[in-house]
């Protein structure tokens, strides 16, 4: 199994584009063939540290990982979307 995890920092962090955010990404839901479980979150703390939104992801392997990130949907709703609203963004992938 892979976990896929993106952090965002959003160029606007209201409560409101963050809920946006959050939904837009729960969207891949039963539309992302691969995704095996999806979470997201919202920061509450607001530290100068912190990121916005996390997504966690779950895939069966790199492969899966892969056919996740050329994915129809996830690549002309949710990447257009989460590129147009964030400032930056880090990843990390893990096998488990």
């Amino acid at each position: 199994m892979v976990k896929h995890i993106v952090l965002f920092k959003l160029k606007d962090n209201s409560i409101d584009n963050c809920q946006k955010a959050k939904e837009v990404l729960l969207s891949m839901e039963g539309k992302v063939p691969e995704l095996r479980s999806i979470e997201v979150g919202i920061d509450y703390l607001h530290s100068d540290r912190s990121y916005d939104v996390a997504l966690i992801v779950t895939v069966d392997d790199a492969c899966a990982l892969e056919r996740y990130q050329q994915d129809t949907y996830h690549c002309s709703v949710v990447k257009p979307h989460m590129h147009s609203v964030r400032s930056s963004s880090v990843a990390l992938d893990f096998e488990f």
